[in-house]
Order: C-alpha cells, then structure tokens, then sequence
C-alpha cells in the first residue's frame, strides 16, 4: 500500500508544478530552521526524493529569495531537464 500511496504523490507534485513550487519556495524563505525542517513536502521529499531537499538547502545558503529560480529548478526537475537519456 504504500508504494501506491507514493506513486500517487509523485504523480501529483507533476501534476501541480505551481503549489510544489510554492511550497519549495515557502521552505527555502521560511526564516525558522525548525519550523522550515517541519513541513510535510519536505518529510515526503526526504523520503522519494532526497536530492531534492539537498539543492534547496543549498538554496537557503546561497540566499535565494525570488521564486522564479526555485520555479525553474522544479520545472526541470519534473520534467527532466539535463538528465542524459544515454546513461
């Protein structure tokens, strides 16, 4: 049951770019370490995904507060940019 339970969020964070960009964003500008390490995208994302969390940390250390380059990662991410189809 719970590879189903992933499945289908795995399937929906595709298919709702916009709120798993927001709720990435709301993660990288959240000023309170505990609060921010808290929220439920990021305990999924630590669980499917956890080179995700690792680039948004990164995020937080390089100061990134525009959305725009949080929605960029994410739009490649999803949709496969820079992954070699050969490897």
């Amino acid at each position: 049951m719970k590879g189903i339970v992933t499945m289908f969020n795995i399937f929906r964070l595709r298919n709702d770019e916009e709120e798993f960009t927001d709720e990435l964003y709301a993660f990288i500008t959240d000023p309170n370490a505990d609060h921010r390490n808290n929220r439920s995208i990021i305990n999924f994302l630590h669980e499917v995904s956890p080179q995700i969390v690792s680039v948004a940390e990164c995020m937080i250390i390089d100061g990134v507060d525009e959305r725009h380059y949080v929605a960029d990662y994410v739009h490649a991410v999803l949709n496969g940019y820079g992954i070699d189809p050969e490897k």
